[in-house]
């Protein structure tokens, strides 16, 4: 049996391809590696947790003797890394954490895969899951493609870059079989309330303060968590080794507009005038280095492999919005306690 090591798989992403992966290669063993941070919840895969193939492991990437271990034991086929730090003001706040397990955790990965592998490099890849952040900024035009020169602007984005290099060297090096995607913003199910959508989505349930950067006029391109997870899947198993593939959603939105939209189907769903909630937006103080625009040309992912997304915004946020809804008790567990305190810290006192 084919053993593949999901790394993060307790985590938003990583639970939708986790889930993708042990239900449509039944004869695939899916390891899920995650170290159970604030941002991992193995409730989000309470639904595949007893399937034969499906095993989990608690770990820390960052222990790289452990990795190694671990590699030994399972002799791993192949790797899908999604295990990170992500949130950019936490980045900001412990700059540390993000090089410590985005660098540090992914060259770990890379040595054990390489020793295990030890050259024989027939049917093994590692697939390292990146972000469009190492890019830089866009202004008003133009797009992300896979050649656009890397320009990050914030700790997170620069630990992302610094990892993404280091996986192409091990290829160019060793010729070690890896492959690359740089996605753009994600939004849908099991997604950890700091992100926009769903804080935004318990802020407008509970009438709390909605709190925006700057003017929010910041653009991002949004891409429904499921359609990425099948991006995932094509790349890992049609794309070549050493290649790159941009992930995008082709949906382009100013934070402001994207808020006014989510404030509009949940004011709706909950009983409410629509947009009466627009009432709780608050203006904070702009993120340090807070880019401007991000936009993804995803055309060589739909021209070499098929893959485009199915949703556009507006159907997925009412996907998004009505499971929130039915999952009050899930989002109640996630925004509790040691999270509270850090909502408290980011956004209390602006």
């Amino acid at each position: 049996m084919k053993k593949i090591l999901i790394t993060g798989a307790a985590g938003f992403i990583g639970s939708h391809v986790a889930r993708l992966f042990v239900n449509k290669y039944p004869d695939t063993h899916i390891f899920n590696l995650d170290k159970l941070t604030y941002a991992g919840n193995l409730e989000n895969l309470k639904d595949i947790e007893h399937n034969p193939n499906y095993t989990f492991i608690k770990g820390d990437i960052v222990d790289g003797d452990f990795i190694l271990e671990l590699f030994k034991e399972y002799q791993f086929d192949g790797v899908i890394h999604l295990a990170a730090e992500s949130h950019v003001d936490r980045s900001i706040e412990n700059p540390m954490e993000f090089i410590m397990t985005n660098i540090v955790g992914t060259v770990n990965l890379l040595n054990a895969a390489r020793h295990i592998w030890d050259g024989d490099f027939e049917g093994k890849r590692f697939y390292h899951v990146s972000t469009d952040e190492v890019y830089g900024s866009l202004g008003n035009e133009g797009f992300f493609y896979e050649d656009t020169a890397y320009d990050p602007h914030s700790p997170y984005s620069a630990s992302k870059a610094s990892s993404d290099h280091l996986v192409r060297a091990y290829h160019d090096t060793y010729g070690f079989p890896m492959i690359i995607s740089n996605c753009s913003n994600n939004y849908g199910p099991n997604q950890f309330p700091e992100k926009l959508v769903p804080l935004f989505i318990n802020n407008i349930c509970h009438n709390k303060p909605l709190p925006v950067y700057g003017k929010g006029e910041n653009v991002r391109d949004w891409l429904y968590v499921i359609d990425h997870a099948h991006a995932i899947d094509v790349i890992f198993h049609q794309g070549a080794n050493g290649e790159t593939f941009n992930i995008g959603g082709h949906n382009e939105w100013k934070n402001i507009d994207l808020i006014k939209v989510l404030i509009k189907v949940v004011d709706k769903k909950l009983g409410r005038e629509p947009g009466s909630s627009e009432k709780l937006i608050t203006y904070v103080t702009d993120r340090a280095g807070h880019d401007l625009r991000y936009a993804i040309d995803s055309t060589k992912l739909q021209e070499t492999l098929g893959w485009k997304p199915s949703l556009q915004f507006e159907e997925g946020i009412e996907l998004t919005v009505d499971w929130y809804l039915k999952n009050q008790e899930w989002l109640d567990n996630v925004t509790s306690g040691d999270y509270q305190k850090y909502y408290d810290e980011m956004y209390g006192d602006r």
